[in-house]
């Protein structure tokens, strides 16, 4: 920005101020725990920052606006915030600019330049927070994956892997992983797997589930399907598929006295 506007921004950083304080007063989010103290915090913040970089004439390197927005977005604020805090900005300055006694070539001056000191900086704007989202994504799918087929041992040479939510290929993947490292971990005779909270049993998920049947056969386990619902058989049924390879059971429970019995234990009640 050229000196005169520069000075006219510091001259009228009161009327700056009060502006935007009336304007992001009333932004309001669901998404943030943040009390009106921290929220208004937030705002000074905000504006000392722009307000810095008006001073230096430039968008500063220093990674200071990068660092707050990071400092927003974890802070569950959503990218509305900022992009409306930023042409809220400019919409400002603008304003109390305009109010001097400018001639027409001025002012149009003022918006080409106002908008060519803003637009690099929500353009850094979108950019660092689709990072940290996409960042933020692939950490949860992650854990999320990690946590999605776990090999669980419930009694000597006998475990349960339940399962959960759609099974894509890379989800079927990571089950086998864990599936035959679990097998050989916890020296299972006989592993359970629970379809109960699998939503649709189509012939791709069919498939994936008689491959890991399979891996734990080639093991010297056994492998029993539970948790077949009536719509699950009927749909298993329909589409051809054989499950006749590996015992099936309805309920984890059905399935827990079969694995028992093929492990020669038994539950006895104390009297």
């Amino acid at each position: 920005m050229n000196a005169e506007t520069m000075n006219v921004i510091q001259m009228k950083r009161s009327r700056i101020k009060e502006l935007w304080e009336q304007e992001l007063g009333g932004f309001k989010t669901e998404t943030s725990a943040m009390t009106p103290h921290m929220y208004n915090e937030l705002n000074r913040e905000f504006l000392d920052l722009l307000m810095n970089h008006v001073s230096l004439g430039d968008i500063s390197e220093d990674g200071t606006l990068e660092r707050f927005f990071d400092k927003v977005l974890r802070a569950n604020m959503p990218l509305e915030y900022i992009t409306q805090g930023l042409q809220t900005y400019r919409r400002i300055i603008l304003e109390v600019v305009l109010e001097e006694d400018l001639n027409k070539d001025v002012a149009i001056e003022i918006y080409r330049e106002v908008d060519y000191w803003m637009d690099p900086i929500l353009n850094k704007v979108v950019t660092n927070s689709s990072r940290l989202w996409e960042r933020t994504v692939s950490i949860q799918k992650s854990a999320l994956l990690e946590l999605s087929a776990p090999l669980i041992p419930v009694f000597q040479h006998i475990s349960v892997m339940p399962l959960i939510g759609t099974i894509d290929t890379e989800r079927a993947k990571l089950i086998m992983e864990n599936l035959l490292e679990g097998v050989i971990q916890y020296r299972s005779q006989v592993v359970l797997i629970d379809i109960t909270g699998v939503p649709v049993v189509d012939t791709m998920v069919a498939h994936h589930i008689i491959q890991a049947a399979d891996a734990v056969r080639l093991l010297g386990s056994t492998c029993i399907l539970v948790g077949i619902r009536p719509e699950i058989a009927q749909t298993i049924v329909s589409l051809g598929i054989d499950l006749s390879l590996f015992p099936t059971r309805s309920t984890l429970q059905k399935g827990m006295e079969q694995a028992l019995d093929i492990t020669n234990q038994q539950i006895v009640k104390e009297k």
